[in-house]
């Protein structure tokens, strides 16, 4: 969801409450926002934690990690996917690869916080 389309929607949910029931209406639709605040906090710390344990750019299948990719996935849903963050390998565009104990390597390009395209990069295959 674009963040200022969630704010907007969230200060209206504000406003309405404030008018339909005064301040309780508005300590209510504050403690409600709170609240998912903090759900999606604790979201991004368990992704986060569960990354932190795995090595740094290295997964279990390329090729399945390939097949899992969709274009305007967010990082938070790479990582989650992954369970590593990944190796960062450029800057302009944003380039992330992670790779495999066969050699293959799948490289992510991410624009404004989302994936716009990816690269499957096979290992040495046998002759």
């Amino acid at each position: 969801m674009n963040p200022v389309f969630g704010w907007a929607l969230a200060a209206a949910a504000a406003g309405i409450a404030w008018l339909t029931y005064g301040w309780q209406g508005a300590v209510f639709a504050v403690t409600l926002i709170a609240f998912w605040l903090l759900l999606q906090f604790s979201r991004a710390l368990r992704v986060m934690k569960n990354a932190a344990g795995a090595p740094v750019g290295h997964i279990d299948s390329a090729v399945m990690l390939n097949a899992k990719l969709k274009p305007g996935m967010t990082m938070m849903q790479l990582v989650t996917l992954t369970k590593s963050l990944g190796r960062r390998v450029g800057d302009s565009p944003e380039r992330w690869a992670w790779s495999d104990p066969g050699g293959s390597v799948v490289t992510v390009i991410v624009r404004d916080g989302k994936l716009q395209s990816w690269t499957l990069g096979r290992g040495d295959e046998p002759a």
